[in-house]
């Protein structure tokens, strides 16, 4: 909902009450807007629903800030009241996505320059990119994009899994059963050496002490054992290069546990000396009441997870002040977040927006869920190998696939396919848990990135063919007689974009955004089945809704990652 217009009608309910939820009605029968505001005051003043609705409308009629942009105020049983836009507002705020520049500057201005941190992809070192990250990766950039759009001053901040007992298992793997020197190794062969570790360590309980010991030198910085373990990092990291390359992905900083090493000793000493730290069976806990206590200090005098979290969290608000702090990590880690956030909020450090985790689901096998430790995992390469297959499959059955140069095709197979996989995971809520399903992912029918991309390139084909290229001055007299219903499903969707980009934000939920795109994509497809555009008396109109149409579905896909193809 474009925000003027959200603002206005608010303002026009204000006086009733604070608390006013304007909807869209499924039907666009029942207006373009709606509220349920009789209904609730009903409830406290124990009145009919419907003559409230009949008092607001008349104070509304005689409302001279509405009678510019509201064609008819109607009231529905058993008390909706229902706004119908004019057609001139309606292309008023459907030109504005034309103009990408002043589209963007009023979003722009809905942060007003607040400071957002988003901690998001954070894979392991020392395992491939496995499908499990791409979550926290897809999700974690389409949020920094949509809150960037809004005016946020945008923070993302990979944070690598570089410390932890896990390393001294590998390192104890690779001196166990190593061929070559750790230097020499892939991220492929660490892995095997890590479930080899997991494996073994079942019947061989020796192998596990040996990785607590190995870790607690690593702690101490053993330099053997530190120059071991930053080989592990350096192989990690070019390969992580490689994935974010072919993603499309730009995370602004990459800062591991291991950076908070020196910093945690502080953050154990405040707490200790403000009292929120106890002794208990050797441990250094904090209480946490109504949640469990969370471990400061093992009783191994090692630091924990969630030690360099709360060091995390100091060293945000102190190098940066943001104003909200967003976790884009799995639903697994939802009982550390919330003692984290207990923490900090015992502390006195909180963001004056405060913290969010967005607990993603996972991606599952139809069997179960994927696990490195048991050597099951699906790597992000092998998935964008069988995306590229599938992608070709799309490409070479389009007509014009015959016209392009090799290298220009090359290209549309790879934006198909990262499209493709970005748009799967991104277009459901972030808190389920996703199949994983080649028939859906690739599909040009439903809910799909290769549907999205087609209805875009259908939009700059039609645009090729006309001869009107500018449309500044675009009023109802443009158009002949009145919108069809195609023509009308377009108008009623596009005016909705911006109100989805700040849904989306606040929420944080980008398939919200995929959602928007998917409804506005079938209703062009079902415009462009029943309507000549080309040569007919009202091409100036519907070449309109197709420039429009274009505009917005390149804007979304943009803020979700994913580009868009102009022929396919």
């Amino acid at each position: 909902m474009d925000t003027d217009l959200f603002t206005l009608i608010k303002t026009s309910l204000s006086g009733f009450s604070k608390d006013i939820i304007i909807n869209h009605p499924p039907d666009a029968k029942f207006g373009h807007l709606s509220t349920n505001l009789a209904m609730i005051l009903a409830k406290h003043k124990k009145k009919n629903p419907f003559d409230i609705a009949t008092d607001i409308k008349k104070k509304l009629d005689d409302d001279i800030t509405l009678t510019d942009v509201i064609e008819k105020i109607e009231i529905v049983k058993p008390g909706f009241i229902n706004f119908y836009l004019k057609l001139d507002n309606l292309i008023s705020q459907t030109q504005s996505l034309n103009y990408r520049l002043d589209f963007s500057k009023r979003l722009s201005n809905h942060a007003s320059g607040k400071t957002m941190l988003i901690d998001y992809s954070a894979p392991n070192i020392a395992k491939p990119f496995g499908i499990g990250h791409l979550r926290s990766t897809n999700i974690g950039q389409a949020i920094y994009n949509t809150y960037k759009i809004l005016g946020w001053n945008c923070i993302g901040d990979n944070h690598l899994g570089d410390w932890g007992t896990q390393f001294g298992k590998l390192i104890v793997a690779v001196d166990t059963w190593s061929k070559k020197p750790i230097d020499k190794l892939t991220i492929a062969d660490l892995e095997k050496l890590y479930v080899r570790f997991y494996r073994q360590a079942k019947s061989d309980p020796k192998l596990l002490k040996l990785a607590q010991a190995t870790f607690k030198k690593l702690e101490q910085t053993d330099p053997v054992i530190t120059k071991k373990w930053q080989s592990c990092i350096d192989i990690s990291l070019a390969e992580f290069d490689k994935v974010y390359k072919l993603l499309d992905v730009k995370i602004d900083l990459t800062l591991g546990e291991s950076f908070y090493l020196d910093k945690m000793i502080p953050i154990i000493s405040l707490f200790v000396k403000k009292g929120l730290a106890k002794k208990s069976q050797g441990a250094l806990i904090v209480d946490l009441d109504p949640l469990p206590p969370a471990m400061l200090v093992k009783s191994n005098g090692a630091t924990t997870y969630f030690t360099r979290d709360l060091a995390t969290v100091k060293y945000r608000l102190d190098t940066w002040k943001p104003d909200k702090i967003i976790y884009e990590v799995g639903a697994d880690q939802t009982l550390h977040f919330q003692q984290v956030f207990s923490a900090c909020q015992k502390a006195g450090w909180l963001p004056k927006d405060g913290f969010f985790h967005v607990a993603h689901g996972l991606i599952r096998w139809k069997g179960g869920k994927f696990s490195t430790r048991k050597g099951d995992t699906i790597h992000l390469s092998d998935v964008v190998d069988k995306a590229v297959q599938e992608a070709k499959k799309i490409v070479n059955s389009t007509h014009v696939s015959k016209d392009l140069t090799p290298q220009e095709k090359e290209n549309m197979i790879s934006t198909v396919a990262i499209g493709a996989i970005k748009f799967s995971d991104l277009c459901q809520h972030p808190k389920r848990d996703i199949i994983f399903d080649w028939h859906k992912i690739m599909a040009l029918s439903g809910d799909s990135g290769p549907y999205l991309q087609y209805a875009y390139a259908r939009c700059v084909s039609v645009l090729a063919k006309t001869t009107i290229k500018e449309q500044k001055n675009i009023s109802p007299s443009s158009i002949v007689g009145q919108p069809n219903l195609q023509e009308t499903n377009l108008l009623n969707l596009f005016y909705q974009f911006e109100e989805k980009i700040i849904e989306s934000a606040d929420t944080i939920n980008p398939s919200i955004i995929c959602q928007y795109l998917l409804k506005v994509a079938q209703a062009y497809n079902e415009f462009y089945a029943s309507c000549q555009i080309i040569d007919d008396p009202q091409e100036i109109f519907r070449i309109f809704l197709t420039k429009t149409t274009a505009s917005t579905l390149q804007m979304g896909l943009n803020l979700l990652g994913i580009k868009t193809v102009d022929r396919m």
